[in-house]
């Protein structure tokens, strides 16, 4: 099992707006080899941000790195840079194997 997770710092005020963008979104996730789930998930709320995570788990790290090299990758990030003014700073990408 791989897990990869990606923090982000929203801009306070901007909660709504950024669940939206992720609730409307086609991440091209289903049928993609290896991929088993998906979340997004709501963190702490700080002075300046609240911090979201997304996270993808996968059967491997080897199926993981092969989505990030396609076109359903491609077509899912296509408009990232769109709504860069309700980020506080580029996503932190974090990543995990089982270990037990």
């Amino acid at each position: 099992m791989f897990l990869a997770m990606n923090k982000f710092k929203i801009v306070k005020g901007r909660e709504e707006d950024f669940e939206k963008i992720w609730r409307e979104r086609d991440t091209h996730l289903q049928g993609v080899e290896g991929f088993k789930e998906f979340n997004l998930m709501k963190g702490s709320v700080e002075e300046a941000y609240s911090l979201y995570a997304s996270h993808s788990i996968w059967e491997s790290k080897e199926c993981f790195v092969s989505w990030t090299k396609s076109e359903a990758f491609r077509l899912a990030h296509k408009n990232a840079g769109k709504h860069s003014d309700i980020y506080l700073g580029p996503p932190e990408l974090e990543t995990f194997e089982k270990a037990l």
